[in-house]
């Protein structure tokens, strides 16, 4: 956490630690041994994530032909990789006081962008390397934890206008958040994540995908997927011309399906 200025850290070091249930998502989407029956066991003994995941399920951002009526449906159709990151993203909801005001939004826009960016990533990857989907799934639900610390800390030193000021000034929110706090959200959400256990692989790939041309090898696919998600929706802006033309740009420079992007963009921008 070296990079990240002191105050940053102590509100990390301060979240407590991921649900049981959580947890033991984790272990089954991580055990090639396991299966959707696994999975649909734990989901069920939780009535919150049941109810949200059906609901997720149902709602036309996914574009499935037929009503969901239970978890095992759900699971099937998501990936156990897509469930992860709804109970990921479910823990951070019930874990930290959600308050986006520094960056102009409200708390019910973060929930809608952090869906749309994860439905956005399962229509374009989910078609083109489901192994992929393994770390991005769960990686484009929680992108944006680390505005979730950065809007607090800007809170609690009373100075909304003058970052959200910045926000506005700026091309991009990474640039107002490195000039305010010498860093930029996704090196906070890889300390979160390092914090929480999480997988190493979708940690790095996070932290990367501030400038995934920096990224090993290994990493680059992921980092430049999960910026050009990014870059399409984020809390500046979602679909504009301007976030989409740097979304194909990222696509381009990474060799990425750009045909399939921009078939995503369309049936989610759409739904």
């Amino acid at each position: 956490m070296s990079t990240l200025n002191t105050e940053l850290v102590r509100r990390i070091k301060s979240l407590p630690p991921l649900p049981e249930s959580v947890v033991r998502i984790q272990e089954i989407c991580s055990n090639p041994e396991s299966g959707i029956a696994d999975l649909t066991k734990v989901i069920d003994k939780d009535p919150m994530m049941t109810a949200n995941l059906l609901k997720a399920a149902n709602s036309p951002l996914y574009g499935f032909s037929r009503e969901i009526k239970n978890i095992s449906q759900a699971v099937s159709l998501f990936g156990m990789a897509t469930v992860k990151g709804f109970a990921l993203a479910g823990a951070v909801k019930s874990s930290m006081q959600i308050d986006m005001a520094p960056y102009g939004r409200s708390a019910a826009d973060f929930s809608d962008i952090s869906q749309l960016q994860s439905a956005l990533m399962l229509s374009w990857y989910g078609k083109i390397d489901r192994e992929m989907m393994n770390v991005l799934a769960p990686a484009s639900f929680l992108d944006g934890v680390g505005e979730i610390i950065m809007a607090a800390e800007v809170i609690t030193q009373g100075k909304t206008a003058e970052f959200k000021a910045l926000v506005e000034g700026k091309a991009t929110l990474e640039e107002a958040e490195q000039e305010f706090f010498g860093a930029v959200s996704m090196e906070v959400a890889a300390e979160v994540f390092t914090r929480w256990r999480l997988e190493p692989l979708m940690i790095r790939a996070i932290e990367s995908s501030h400038e995934p041309e920096k990224a090993d090898p290994e990493i680059k696919p992921y980092a430049y997927a999960l910026k050009a998600v990014r870059q399409a929706i984020n809390l500046k802006e979602r679909f504009s011309d301007t976030g989409l033309a740097a979304a194909r740009a990222t696509v381009q420079e990474a060799g990425l399906d750009e045909e399939g992007f921009v078939n995503a963009i369309k049936v989610v921008n759409l739904s």
